[in-house]
């Protein structure tokens, strides 16, 4: 007892003595000896006795730095400076350039609708007169031109990279979903022909005219990145057209079965598909891009970035637990077939079941009004 009670009494005349100054202060017991080295000072070497030899070099096991052992230094509280912080941000940017072999092209981290408006905008913008446009099938052509009728400083380097200076070329613009999810991948092909010719030069399969069509991918991704940078808008018209098939259908099939014909290749209808889902009142769970399926919950609604839990609900605890959730789940998959030159959307209930004909029209409709 006699030995908790003097315990007792230092704690209280410890927590009495204001600041702790004489525990934690500059000249305190547990004081910061961090910046004692400043007051270090350096002696003469250690000399060995007169008539001792060794072979062993006797060096300092502490040198002193020179610049710490100046006494000349002003012995002051030294602050370190905070780190500067990494320029990440800026080094960021959503076009990058890839390249296979000779093979150039862009990669766009944006959904090909607003790709399309970005890549028509600069190609405008540098003289080419735009001749063709499919938003459906994510291509645009050029009409044949002379260099000299471009802009000035991309004229000049198609001129030099052409095999001819004083030839026309034309320019096919391809822009194709990425193997990710809402990423593009903007090819370009060019042809030439002798000026004044009227010959109609097909588009090879792949990039012939390497030299040519790097300069057009370089130039490309620098006037995408720029106008990145600045903040630009994109067109929500031509988005919209972009992402709109040519033809769009609600039929049924010869068993009765409610689906949408789309008028498009299979790359473009899954773009298509993707976004007026995402665009819909329902939770997209999942997707399998090789089975061409879109995995979704009509019990949920369709997550949306700005939506957070109101104050009562976090309070309270309102929300549904995952077994609640589990248990009124609705889930059903939309598969995307080619069938011949169209793309047909149905929608299951699992691989082996289709889905019953009222919800697979009410699915189908929103996808039809989304797609419009």
């Amino acid at each position: 007892m006699k030995r908790l009670a003097g315990l007792s009494a230092l704690a209280l005349v410890i927590s009495s003595t204001s600041g702790c100054g004489w525990l934690y202060g500059e000249h305190g017991y547990f004081r910061d000896r961090g910046n004692d080295y400043l007051e270090a000072t350096q002696n003469a070497p250690m000399q060995l006795p007169s008539g001792v030899q060794t072979d062993k070099r006797l060096d300092p096991l502490l040198p002193i730095p020179r610049n710490v052992a100046d006494q000349t230094t002003a012995k002051a509280a030294f602050e370190v400076p905070r780190p500067l912080p990494l320029q990440v941000a800026a080094e960021a940017s959503d076009f990058t350039l890839q390249k296979s072999g000779d093979n150039h092209w862009v990669l766009a981290q944006r959904a090909p609708a607003e790709v399309w408006p970005v890549a028509h905008q600069f190609f405008e913008d540098n003289g080419f007169q735009i001749a063709q446009e499919r938003p459906q099938t994510g291509e645009f052509t050029t009409a044949w031109q002379r260099f000299d009728t471009l802009s000035g400083a991309l004229a000049t380097r198609l001129k030099s990279a052409a095999s001819n200076g004083d030839s026309e070329t034309r320019v096919r613009v391809r822009i194709e979903p990425g193997v990710q999810r809402n990423t593009s991948e903007v090819y370009v092909v060019s042809v030439e022909r002798a000026a004044g010719s009227s010959a109609d030069v097909d588009f090879p399969a792949h990039s012939t005219n390497n030299a040519l069509d790097s300069v057009l991918v370089d130039q490309m991704l620098a006037g995408m990145t720029r106008d990145s940078e600045k903040g630009g808008s994109v067109s929500l018209l031509a988005a919209h057209d972009y992402d709109t098939p040519s033809r769009v259908a609600l039929t049924t099939d010869g068993n009765g079965n409610p689906t949408l014909s789309v008028g498009s290749d299979l790359d473009r209808a899954w773009a298509s598909v993707g976004s007026a889902l995402d665009r819909g009142q329902w939770k997209v769970e999942d997707i399998n891009r090789s089975l061409g399926l879109y995995y979704i919950n009509l019990a949920e609604k369709a997550e949306k970035k700005d939506d957070q839990p109101g104050f009562f609900s976090r309070l309270f605890g309102t929300a549904p637990t995952k077994e609640e959730r589990e248990a009124r789940a609705e889930r059903y998959q939309v598969r995307l077939s080619k069938v011949g030159d169209n793309v047909q959307v149905t929608v299951e209930k699992n691989i082996n079941t289709v889905a019953p004909p009222d919800v697979a029209r009410r699915v189908l409709s929103m996808i039809q009004d989304n797609l419009g």
